[in-house]
């Protein structure tokens, strides 16, 4: 599918650890020049960026959209839309669907609608459970991101709480796994215990204590065990605990690493406190928790113990989040403002801008191997994002583009604007406005 070429003047690039200023020219769908003055080229869409950065686009490997079954919560079409205006132009999906995504059918069946109906670049996990690993083994290493593993917190039968079938796993996977890290039976201890306490409606700032970071360390440290037995290319996810992150190595550059870690946007934004004024809205797994662990994963962040940055994006309606807490479900709606996240947490000077980049847009796509995506480089597929630090931003009801509507982080106001987004080479996103004549492409990845 042709697109229209594009070329974007003046930008202040932020790239492999740089910024600059540049000129970039976009032509059937590829980033075709990088130079200082491209000005003479003629372009369908000529953008004058000056005063604003360009950045490539962000690529969330975490992300759960609800479809199939779960869509009077969301949609792979509303929040693909809402990662756009984000500045989110690729995410990774997670399979606890209805039915979950157990079997080669359902995956396929997941990217055919994206295909029809995702304005951003889209992957989906295989999912893993105590009884499909011949499904798991049929995964294609090329065409699908990882398989998720569930070693806690999960419902139904994506759960895999079977020793066995964990060794099994890790020993003959053909393809990257991402792990979900709680202790199930830890857990279920806690939950006694806090239900003899608290009766059916505890507060929610229990959370942290029933999913507890002995739960997530037990856990975590069994999956990179298991890992380093049978040299698993191993992907933690959404780390919540300092505890947790000295189990990973800071050492290695990433391209060589076969143990690799995430932290979320809500672990580093959120902490216990918070639980007081918003209750269930900020109830997740793995738990927020105390302020000392917030602190400790900055640290490990800036250590380089952490290699991705993702949002775990995870959205209820409004009315399910009101719930008592035993029955409130658990995540946050994310994705459409991770990208204002950090350059808030830029302005603050706790993170650059290149590195903000680094661990949202090169990191995803070195660890996961993605064919030709994550940087400004001339021959990429053209996903970029521009976004200007001067135009402050608030969320409200009429700017959140979630269909569950809401968003934990409404009412506060972010020193930055995305103001463009260009998905595969279609500038999909300007200024509120989308152009949906275009879909996503499908990634593929560079794997032997």
């Amino acid at each position: 599918m042709s697109c229209k070429s594009i070329l974007l003047l003046n930008c202040r690039a932020i790239n492999e650890g740089s910024i600059y200023e540049t000129d970039v020219f976009i032509k059937n769908r590829r980033i075709e020049r990088i130079d200082d003055n491209l000005s003479h080229l003629q372009a369908d869409i000529v953008i004058d960026a000056a005063g604003k950065f360009l950045m490539p686009g962000v690529i969330d490997d975490q992300v759960h959209f609800r479809e199939p079954g779960l869509t009077h919560k969301a949609e792979i079409y509303t929040e693909a839309k809402a990662a756009v205006a984000g500045g989110v132009t690729t995410f990774m999906e997670m399979p606890n669907t209805q039915p979950p995504t157990l079997t080669q059918e359902l995956l396929e069946e997941k990217y055919q609608i994206a295909a029809r109906r995702s304005l951003a670049n889209y992957s989906f996990y295989m999912g893993a459970s105590n009884d499909n690993l011949d499904e798991v083994l049929r995964t294609d290493p090329q065409r699908v991101c990882g398989i998720k593993v569930f070693m806690g917190s999960s419902t139904g039968n994506l759960l895999v709480d079977n020793y066995h079938t964990l060794e099994k796993l890790f020993k003959e996977a053909p393809t990257l796994i991402a792990t979900h890290c709680e202790d199930e039976a830890t857990i279920r201890a806690n939950m006694a215990a806090y239900r003899k306490k608290y009766g059916d409606n505890p507060p929610a700032s229990i959370h942290p204590e029933v999913r507890n970071v002995e739960a997530c360390l037990k856990s975590s440290r069994m999956a990179v065990e298991l890992a380093k037995k049978y040299n698993t290319r191993l992907h933690v996810l959404h780390i919540s605990t300092g505890d947790e992150a000295f189990l990973f190595d800071n050492q290695t550059p990433l391209a060589q690493k076969r143990i690799t870690a995430e932290v979320c946007v809500h672990h580093l934004w959120f902490s216990k406190e918070d639980y007081e004024p918003m209750g269930n809205l900020i109830k997740c797994n793995p738990a927020i928790k105390e302020a000392q662990h917030r602190e400790a994963l900055w640290t490990a962040l800036h250590e380089g113990y952490f290699d991705v940055i993702a949002t775990d994006h995870a959205p209820h309606t409004w009315e399910e989040k009101q719930r008592p807490y035993w029955e409130a479900p658990s995540g946050l709606p994310l994705v459409q403002h991770s990208l204002l996240i950090m350059l808030h947490f830029a302005r603050q000077d706790w993170i650059t801008l290149p590195q903000i980049v680094e661990k949202m847009c090169h990191a995803p796509a070195v660890c996961f191997n993605i064919h030709e995506r994550g940087f400004l480089r001339e021959g990429y597929w053209a996903d970029l994002v521009l976004f200007d630090m001067n135009q402050p931003f608030s969320i409200e009801k009429g700017n959140i583009y979630y269909k569950c509507g809401w968003s934990p982080l409404e009412g506060f106001t972010f020193p930055a604007t995305i103001t463009h987004t260009i998905v595969s080479g279609h500038l999909a996103y300007v200024n509120g406005q989308f152009d949906e004549s275009q879909t996503g492409e499908r990634l593929l990845f560079d794997r032997d």
